[in-house]
């Protein structure tokens, strides 16, 4: 196994630059619908042939939605409701989330909203 100064003194012979960024109070990855947030992360910055590389390490990891809950609490748009409104009424995702939360999660009710046929 190699010490932290060996690895560092092999990757520079190889052109890899590394760096550790310090005071890193917490890493977000946005992916779609959700998004992963990781406190307290170790950072460490990799540069090679123009490309950078953040590697972050942490145990302090949640997963947290990034759709917004309608307007009765405890009722949360799933991404499946979401994903299922859009191919069947044909429309974006701003649109369906849009009607999804004028019929407060009811599917039904969106896609009658959405079809122009009840109004809310």
């Amino acid at each position: 196994m190699l010490s932290p100064h060996e690895l560092k003194k092999l990757l520079k012979r190889y052109g890899v630059e590394v760096e550790e960024l310090r005071g890193v109070e917490k890493a977000e990855f946005l992916l779609g619908s959700k998004k992963i947030v990781v406190l307290s992360p170790q950072v460490v910055l990799l540069k090679a042939r123009g490309q950078v590389i953040y590697q972050v390490i942490g145990s302090d990891v949640r997963e947290e939605s990034t759709i917004p809950s309608t307007s009765e609490p405890g009722t949360p748009i799933s991404e499946d409701d979401l994903r299922f409104i859009m191919e069947h009424a044909g429309v974006s995702r701003e649109k369906a989330l849009e009607a999804l939360l004028k019929a407060k999660g009811d599917i039904a009710r969106a896609m009658l909203i959405l079809r122009g046929e009840l109004n809310e």
